[in-house]
């Protein structure tokens, strides 16, 4: 299984360090790109080897995507290399994995339209105005879709990531 975690500088660091690192451990192969070469940086200082742009990824060749929350998203939400990305995984009904403000990326992608989904508090009515039918729970599943609110929500995401990979392999 390949997944891909596309982020940012300025990521909230567990959010896409949790993930990343289960993913390894389940043995699956993981890329991360970004909007920027070389590193990205989270908030907390932790830094992530970037592999790919965004311009480099053929999202043919993934099963997986990631969207780690932090401030990150706030900018790659204005990308249309990613948001092509985004509607290539619900167009092929891949798994979508999006945590925190990760979600403001599916809403900018116009693909939430009728989904259950949750996110990060202050999101919850950019979500709703998209056509979202937004939930308060630590981990939403909907279809191909997984979303989570805060950091501490990171076990249930993770174990429905999990629970999606196994699935495919």
């Amino acid at each position: 299984m390949k997944a891909l975690i596309v982020s940012g500088d300025l990521f909230e660091d567990t959010e896409l360090l949790v993930p990343w690192y289960r993913l390894i451990e389940e043995e699956n192969e993981v890329d991360i790109a970004s909007i920027t070469a070389g590193t990205i940086t989270g908030k907390h200082g932790y830094t992530v080897p970037v592999r790919f742009l965004l311009d480099e990824i053929d999202p043919v060749v993934y099963d997986l995507l990631v969207l780690p929350g932090g401030k990150a998203p706030a900018s790659l939400r204005k990308n249309e290399l990613l948001l092509s990305i985004v509607r290539h995984f619900f167009s092929e009904n891949k798994p979508v994995a999006a945590i925190c403000h990760g979600p403001q990326i599916l809403v900018s992608a116009g693909v939430l339209s009728g989904r259950k989904a949750t996110c990060y508090k202050s999101v919850a009515d950019e979500l709703k105005s998209a056509g979202a039918d937004y939930r308060d729970e630590e981990v939403v599943v909907d279809g191909n879709l997984i979303t989570s609110r805060i950091p501490s929500d990171l076990p249930a995401f993770c174990r429905e990531i999990m629970h999606r990979c196994r699935k495919m392999n």
